[in-house]
């Protein structure tokens, strides 16, 4: 019985096991988009990614990403994972001269780029995604959210907005006070988040501080679901930079180009590169950048 290949990823990482990880089925062309949201389920990875195949000589790719509740238009750790399966199964190969190679990724709402960068001899190829232009959404009253993550508004750093900020899937952004408000926060109630976001204008929600997990981190982050998806998310791309773009714009970032750290109190320790260009109040793009290794392959029953 033909098999559609799958490879297990994880992303933002050089190491297995760390990062986040993310199931990419290739060849998935004739997977209708209610097998693939029960094969996202299956896998029960906060995104699987689906492939279809690329016409010959081509480095356009059709790609759709799905959670286990939905689809959803644009992410960053499956980005990642996505590439670095294509570059594994030879779907794609670096120019010998070690110039970067350039992708386009067709996926729900219209073409990204991604740039790879050839690896060096200490890590795998560096995959940069050119997210969507920032959209700056509905801002939201500490008192009313902060609740829901068993925090009080003092635990937001002074005088930082909540606001909603998309550069491809709108997510809350909450800029904390310091790392033990980060630590201390969880869904204090599902239920009322998940009535929450129903209401209102974003995907989930994206926690963070300044200073890094480590001395090389800008950032530390959380990145919290609600059922049926993962309840926290390991290293999330998409909101990454969404928060560059929120810091940027709300000044609290010095220099366009930083590193953003996430997972490690999860014990899946990921790194994303972030950069900005543009100015403050008229952001023209950002970009994430990060490495995947792959940990896992198979094949799907060919009669899914």
């Amino acid at each position: 019985m033909p098999q559609l290949p799958f490879l297990l990823v994880d992303a933002f990482t050089t190491r297995p096991l760390r990062g986040n990880p993310c199931a990419v089925v290739l060849d998935a062309d004739d997977l209708t988009p209610t097998v693939r949201q029960q094969l996202a389920r299956e896998f029960n990875q906060s995104e699987t990614a689906f492939v279809d195949q690329a016409p010959a000589g081509s480095i356009e790719f059709a790609v759709r990403f799905f959670t286990p509740a939905e689809e959803i238009p644009l992410a960053g750790h499956p980005t990642i994972a996505t590439v670095t399966a294509l570059l594994h199964a030879g779907r794609v190969v670096l120019p010998a001269d070690g110039s970067a190679l350039v992708l386009t990724l067709n996926l729900l709402h219209g073409p990204i780029r991604v740039d790879v960068l050839p690896p060096t001899s200490a890590e795998p190829p560096l995959v940069w995604m050119t997210q969507r232009p920032p959209v700056f959404g509905a801002f939201h009253a500490p008192e009313v959210v902060l609740p829901l993550f068993g925090l009080t508004p003092d635990d937001l750093l002074p005088g930082a907005p909540i606001q909603t900020v998309s550069t491809g899937t709108p997510q809350l952004m909450l800029l904390l006070r310091d790392h033990a408000a980060l630590r201390r926060a969880h869904v204090a109630d599902p239920a009322a988040l998940g009535r929450y976001r129903a209401g209102s204008d974003f995907f989930s929600p994206h926690l963070f501080c300044l200073g890094g997990a480590t001395p090389a981190g800008y950032t530390f982050a959380r990145h919290f679901g609600t059922p049926p998806d993962v309840s926290e998310d390991p290293v999330t791309g998409s909101a990454t930079g969404g928060m560059a773009a929120y810091l940027w714009h709300h000044g609290y970032l010095s220099s366009p180009e930083f590193i953003a750290e996430q997972g490690h109190d999860m014990g899946r320790a990921g790194s994303v590169q972030v950069r900005i260009s543009g100015p403050r109040a008229a952001i023209d793009t950002v970009q994430i950048g990060g490495t995947g290794v792959v940990v896992l392959e198979g094949g799907l029953r060919g009669d899914l």
